[in-house]
């Protein structure tokens, strides 16, 4: 008998530690969800309750994303270099924009200063659905501490990252991991402000936004899986 109950503690451990170890993909899960959270939203948004969809958006990111891991992409710097996010091997992070994107005028400089902030914390990337030729023309208004990069549905190699990153949550979008690629935190939307605002209060506006919606990733950013499973089955 008491040999039959080690060998049951022994599986429940082995069970309970693969199912910790399992990994999970962003791509996978985002996939099972996707389409609820798209017709949720689309229903509050008639409604006009912004509040709602921001929370149904909130609630799958906590629920179902925190946690997975986000494949180790091979994306392209504006400088003829390739960007492996595994070989970062510190927290990303991602915020993806597109060139019709509306940037307010101090988001760029606000970035800038993040990045410099930050830049033993985590490597700042920021992803543009263009062309090479088309991202040029705005990534010297970037920082040294800024990996600008860029990926299209034209170039075949971009194909599965244009698919996960951009067309299921769309852009501009906020993507937070841990340096084993694991999301900490996803966030929708940029920093929206009054043209006619001054440069300094604007400035002052989207610095503040953005580290708003770092201080999530900021806290928890070496946490690993296993926590967010402890965390989520509370």
């Amino acid at each position: 008998m008491k040999n039959f109950t080690l060998i049951i503690l022994n599986l429940l451990f082995f069970y309970t530690s693969y199912s910790q170890s399992k990994v999970v993909l962003f791509s996978d899960e985002i996939k099972k969800h996707i389409t609820k959270l798209n017709i949720a939203t689309e229903v509050a948004y008639k409604e006009n309750d912004v509040t709602k969809a921001n929370l149904l958006f909130d609630s799958i990111v906590d629920n179902y994303l925190v946690g997975t891991k986000l494949e180790n992409f091979t994306l392209k710097n504006v400088k003829g270099k390739k960007v492996k996010l595994a070989k970062i091997n510190k927290p990303i992070f991602i915020i993806t924009y597109s060139s019709w994107c509306v940037l307010n005028k101090a988001e760029i400089p606000a970035l800038n200063k993040i990045a410099k902030k930050y830049a033993t914390d985590f490597q700042l990337i920021v992803l543009f659905w263009n062309t090479k030729k088309e991202v040029q023309k705005i990534s010297s208004k970037f920082g040294l501490d800024i990996k600008v990069c860029y990926a299209n549905e034209n170039y075949v190699a971009d194909e599965k990252t244009v698919a996960v990153l951009k067309h299921y949550l769309g852009f501009p979008t906020s993507y937070f991991l841990n340096k084993n690629l694991e999301i900490v935190d996803i966030k929708r939307g940029n920093p929206q402000v009054k043209p006619k605002i001054a440069f300094a209060k604007a400035l002052d506006y989207s610095f503040n936004y953005f580290q708003d919606n770092l201080a999530n990733f900021l806290l928890h950013k070496n946490v690993e899986r296993e926590t967010y499973v402890t965390t989520n089955n509370n």
